[in-house]
């Protein structure tokens, strides 16, 4: 265990360096644990500069805990379009009206108790309980897994649950009084120096005194992960259908992959125009003309849709489906990413 001894250098090394280097983040104004707790939700598998617009803009709809609980499904999910994920927000708000219920509307301030809540991990119930409330909670993500193992010249598999867990409780016995500075510390050197999918810049390092992988030369070679399994490729004809001014959409299944979100009508495999067109006759509808046809692909975590969107008018509104305008789309409706990247090619081909 020699080698994790110098994590205790971590302290003195980080703190100085994140004060004068740390990015000028929406989230990190204050330390309301409202506001960290939907940032940190947010910037799960979402790229930080992603986020930044889709903070202050739900922050300004839903300012309070209250507010989130209250807010209407389509309003929340509209505040959500475009950030994929969407269990995220709706775990937000079961949460938030659990806190409502249990908590008088009080973000609690016991780590069990944050734990306990929807969609709440070991990582952000860290982050909330270390940067708000000053508490010795490690926030171990993959960039600071990733920090870790450089620094330590640690060949062991980081997605290894164990390997996690040997992390929290190194980190948790370091801990200095500054933990909010701390947490974020670790975690802009994971995001920024030692980051994901690029040589570390080891030589701006804070860590590079006493960085075993800078020292041996093997921080570039880490760190070391499972084979990742393959992904599932799935098919799918994605039918956007008009008709006066108007298109087709329907919800999804409560359960499932975005469950309970808004769709164009679809089918799970691809399908020839002639196949399309008795598609749509089977929908109940009257096939006017084919206006476009277009190929996109869209991955989840271990999905990949391979898709063929098709683009028909149809004689009159009908169906068992929700008939509205561009305009009552745009405002009203979240469509997922994956339909709408169809969207958008037809919003584009107006220009």
């Amino acid at each position: 265990m020699d080698k994790y001894k110098f994590l205790s250098r971590l302290p003195e090394a980080l703190l100085p360096w994140y004060k004068v280097s740390r990015r000028d983040l929406p989230w990190r104004q204050d330390r309301d644990p409202y506001h960290i707790w939907v940032s940190e939700i947010m910037l799960q598998q979402t790229r930080v500069e992603a986020v930044k617009g889709y903070y202050t803009r739900f922050l300004t709809a839903l300012p309070s805990i209250a507010a989130l609980a209250e807010c209407d499904g389509e309003q929340l999910h509209k505040l959500w379009e475009g950030l994929g994920y969407y269990s995220r927000v709706r775990n937000l708000q079961k949460a938030a009206r659990q806190i409502m219920e249990h908590y008088n509307g009080v973000f609690p301030r016991e780590y069990k108790d944050v734990l306990s809540l929807p969609g709440i991990g070991e990582y952000t119930a860290g982050a909330i309980c270390s940067i708000a409330f000053g508490m010795p909670t490690p926030a171990v993500d993959g960039n600071v897994l990733r920090v870790i193992a450089r620094l330590t010249d640690d060949t062991t598999p980081i997605d290894q649950p164990a390997y996690k867990k040997q992390v929290q409780s190194l980190l948790g016995e370091i801990y200095p009084s500054d933990t909010g500075d701390f947490t974020q510390a670790l975690m802009e050197l994971g995001a920024t120096v030692c980051g994901p999918n690029r040589a570390p810049d080891c030589e701006n390092c804070p860590c590079k005194d006493f960085c075993l992988g800078y020292q041996n030369k093997t921080a570039g070679e880490l760190p070391i992960k499972l084979p990742k399994r393959g992904r599932n490729v799935q098919e799918q004809t994605v039918f956007v259908l008009s008709c006066d001014g108007k298109y087709a959409i329907e919800k999804r299944p409560d359960h499932g992959l975005l469950a309970g979100l808004w769709q164009f009508p679809n089918v799970p495999r691809k399908m020839p125009l002639q196949g399309a067109l008795e598609q749509v006759e089977r929908f109940g509808l009257k096939p006017k003309e084919i206006l476009i046809q277009v190929e996109r692909k869209h991955i989840f975590t271990h999905i990949e849709w391979d898709m063929c969107g098709v683009y028909i008018e149809v004689a009159e509104c009908g169906g068992d489906f929700r008939w509205l305008s561009a305009e009552e789309i745009n405002v009203q409706i979240a469509l997922p990413t994956a339909f709408r990247l169809f969207w958008e090619e037809l919003e584009n081909g107006k220009k």
